[in-house]
């Protein structure tokens, strides 16, 4: 089932995030991703700045290629980014496991990147491609695109819902364990000790809603 997520990387973690050295209170939005040969080539907004000359506002970063100005509008300004292709970064991932970027907005303090995969597996693989890269992202929300309220799912609250997914994806309950709850933590931004009461309070929930289920029906 296609699958939504949002991720949190700080901002100096991202190429276009060196613009709040010299401008901490702009926004900085990817407006959309055109594969163009072996690079990718977005388009974004710089919004909350008058600067005539935007553009400099950014210090050379070795993840970017080349940035140019397109056009201004008031506090708003259009310009397009080339990227070096031998730099890996959140951009790497999405392209090398075709996770499709819905919309990125960086600020001075983090930049929030909301994608969809075909999968959960599909989010599970970019998370895994970011650990690789030594790209630190935080999984703040995971959702089906078209969800099918099970009597399960609705006895659980979305923080258990959320961590019970991803335990299952990443493969916590396989036999042995290809994870453990401090991996599980780490993606979610929360202590091994909290994930261990998200799990075990979301298992008992499915337990007592499916058993009384059946309890039901053989009556």
């Amino acid at each position: 089932m296609a699958t939504e997520a949002t991720f949190t990387v700080p901002s100096d973690k991202f190429p276009l995030g060196t613009i709040f050295e010299r401008l901490p209170g702009v926004t900085v939005e990817l407006e959309r991703i055109v594969p163009a040969r072996d690079v990718v080539i977005p388009y974004f907004w710089v919004r909350g700045t008058a600067v005539d000359d935007v553009e400099r506002a950014f210090t050379e970063h070795p993840g970017v290629k080349q940035i140019e100005f397109i056009d201004a509008v008031e506090d708003e300004s259009l310009l397009r980014v080339e990227w070096a292709v031998d730099y890996d970064d959140v951009l790497t991932a999405l392209t090398e496991t075709k996770v499709a970027l819905i919309e990125a907005v960086g600020t001075n303090t983090q930049w929030t990147f909301e994608i969809r995969g075909d999968a959960r597996s599909d989010i599970v693989a970019f998370q895994s491609r970011c650990r690789e890269l030594d790209i630190p992202t935080t999984l703040t929300e995971l959702h089906a695109l078209t969800p099918v309220e099970t009597a399960s799912e609705a006895a659980l609250t979305e923080k258990q819902q959320e961590a019970l997914v991803l335990a299952y994806d990443r493969g916590y309950f396989e036999s042995p364990r290809e994870v453990t709850m401090e991996d599980i933590g780490d993606d979610l931004g929360i202590s091994e000790q909290a994930v261990a009461s998200r799990l075990r309070r979301g298992i008992k929930r499915v337990l007592g809603s499916t058993l009384t289920g059946v309890a039901a029906s053989s009556r």
